[in-house]
């Protein structure tokens, strides 16, 4: 089994794949359930859907490309539920096949399987849904639900929104398993909030901005992934700002229906780069 170096930094160590994957889904156990609990069957057959199709096509392509299979390292079982919990019960199956096989056939496995992807797969897929389908966020209803309400029991968002606090206590289990390093989502929920309000959003409207809208499971779950985020801690930082700046200028002042898939998929663009800047200035040290 191939290793995985959970947090590209020097201070935690590489552990197998599968057992990664294995916290990732006890860390994502809780919002799971929240979610089916919430938003009843529909939220249960997106789930079942997205995760079995990222699975079949993992299995297929490997058996298309004689390639060995990988299905038994649970990085398509992660793929398939982060997508699904970035999805709101407005989209039907054909959007969740569409953006499963997407995912890991397009993204991760033509690019030559597992760490050779430069984007996160399920990011990637929820922007081509985005691009390529209408009505698959959620309708803003009359008024924005309570601090409260997104933080335990929030039915107007996607899937992952249901209980924030979930994604939360999910969070802090990884850190604490160090699966990954607080950097990243500290910095990018931080960093959002007083963004929000350094653009001129007020207290309420910065609280809406970090609870919701995919940013936690984003910040948490998909900003961390180790393949597509920067190996240093400062790096990790630079990241998280910019993926903050970003998702706050969407979310005020851009059309695009989501802005946190958005932000998470450029910074992964560009991570090589940051990586990059922090090899030169170590290479200037040591000289």
């Amino acid at each position: 089994m191939e290793n995985l170096n959970t947090s590209n930094s020097s201070c935690i160590a590489p552990r197998k794949t599968k057992s990664v994957m294995l916290d990732l889904l006890i860390a994502l156990a809780p919002a799971t359930v929240a979610a089916i609990v919430l938003f009843g069957l529909k939220a249960a057959i997106i789930i079942a859907v997205c995760v079995g199709t990222a699975l079949v096509s993992e299995f297929v392509f490997n058996i298309l490309a004689k390639k060995e299979q990988t299905v038994g390292d649970l990085t398509a079982v992660v793929t398939g539920l982060l997508l699904a919990l970035n999805l709101s019960t407005n989209v039907t199956i054909w959007h969740c096949l569409v953006g499963s096989v997407f995912a890991i056939v397009i993204v991760k496995c033509a690019f030559g399987g597992l760490g050779k992807n430069f984007v996160n797969p399920a990011v990637a897929a929820k922007v081509m849904l985005l691009i390529a389908f209408t009505g698959i966020s959620p309708i803003a209803g009359e008024s924005a639900p309570s601090t409260l309400d997104m933080l335990i029991c929030n039915r107007t968002g996607s899937l992952g929104d249901a209980c924030v606090a979930a994604l939360l206590v999910g969070g802090i289990y990884l850190i604490i398993r160090k699966v990954i390093s607080w950097e990243t989502p500290v910095v990018y929920l931080g960093g959002a909030f007083l963004l929000s309000l350094a653009f001129g959003a007020d207290i309420s409207g910065a609280l809406a901005l970090t609870l919701g809208g995919t940013i936690v499971i984003g910040a948490v779950f998909m900003a961390t992934d180790p393949v597509t985020s920067p190996k240093k801690w400062y790096g990790k930082i630079v990241f998280a700002l910019c993926c903050a700046l970003i998702t706050v200028l969407i979310s005020l002042y851009g059309t695009a229906a989501e802005a946190v898939p958005f932000a998470i998929l450029l910074m992964n663009i560009l991570c090589p780069y940051i990586d990059l800047i922090g090899a030169k200035k170590n290479e200037e040290v040591a000289k």
